[in-house]
C-alpha cells in the first residue's frame, strides 16, 4: 500500500467543466492545498463517451485510476456496465482484486457494502436522507466520513462537479486493507450516486 493512504484528512476535488464525459478528481492535502494523488478516468470509449450526454449516464461502466504526481498507481476504482443496483471493484497498484463495493437495495440516502478480496463485509458506507455526509460503520464504530464541501454558486447550478473531505479515524491501523476501501469509496459515491 501506498504511504499516501496512510493520511486521515484528503480534499476531494473534482475538475469540472460544461461539456466533460469523463471524470477527473485531484486529492489534494488540506493544509497545504498541495495535489498528492490525481484521480483519472483514462480509457473512455467512443460510446461510452457518447451515452454519458444521454440519461443512460447512470448505466456506463466507469474505470477511475487513482496515481501519485508522478504517475506511481495506487488504486483502481471500476464498475461495468450498470442495469440495477452496482457492484464496484477496486485494485491495489498491481491490478489485484482487494475489494469492492455492493450497492443496496432500500436505503434512503444511499448505502453500500464494503467488501475485502474474498467479498467479506469489512464495513458499511451509509450515507444521510437529507445531506451529502457519508459514514463508514464497522458495526458500531466509525472508521470514517466524507462530506460535501461547497463549491459555490457557479459551480453548483451549472456543472456536476463536486468536492469532498474525507476523514479517517484515528482507530483505522496504518496499511490497512479498510484505508484503502475508504479513499476508493469517495469515488464510488460521486460516480453511482451524484452524478
Amino acid at each position: 500500500m501506498h504511504p499516501v493512504l496512510n493520511r486521515n484528512l484528503f480534499f476531494v476535488k473534482e475538475h469540472y467543466g460544461m461539456f466533460k464525459a469523463s471524470n477527473s478528481y485531484d486529492v489534494l492535502d488540506p493544509q497545504t492545498q498541495q495535489v498528492i494523488m490525481n484521480c483519472r478516468e483514462e480509457r473512455l470509449g467512443f460510446f461510452t463517451k457518447m451515452l454519458r450526454f444521454t440519461k443512460y449516464k447512470r448505466m456506463t461502466p466507469f474505470e477511475v485510476i487513482i496515481r501519485t504526481p508522478e504517475g506511481q498507481p495506487i488504486l483502481c476504482v471500476k464498475r461495468g456496465v450498470n442495469l440495477f443496483l452496482s457492484k464496484v471493484d477496486v485494485m491495489d497498484e498491481n491490478g489485484q482484486r482487494i475489494g469492492g463495493f455492493k450497492q443496496k437495495l432500500f436505503s434512503l440516502g444511499g448505502a453500500f457494502q464494503v467488501l475485502g478480496a474474498n467479498n467479506e463485509p469489512l464495513c458499511e458506507l451509509r450515507g444521510k436522507i437529507l445531506g451529502w455526509d457519508f459514514t463508514f460503520k464497522a458495526g458500531d464504530q466509525e472508521l470514517g466520513k466524507v462530506t460535501k464541501k461547497w463549491a459555490g454558486l457557479g459551480q453548483e447550478l451549472f456543472t456536476s462537479a463536486d468536492n469532498y473531505i474525507l476523514q479517517i479515524n484515528d482507530s483505522v491501523p496504518p496499511d490497512h486493507t479498510v484505508r484503502q476501501m475508504i479513499v476508493a469509496a469517495v469515488m464510488c459515491i460521486d460516480l453511482v450516486l451524484k452524478e
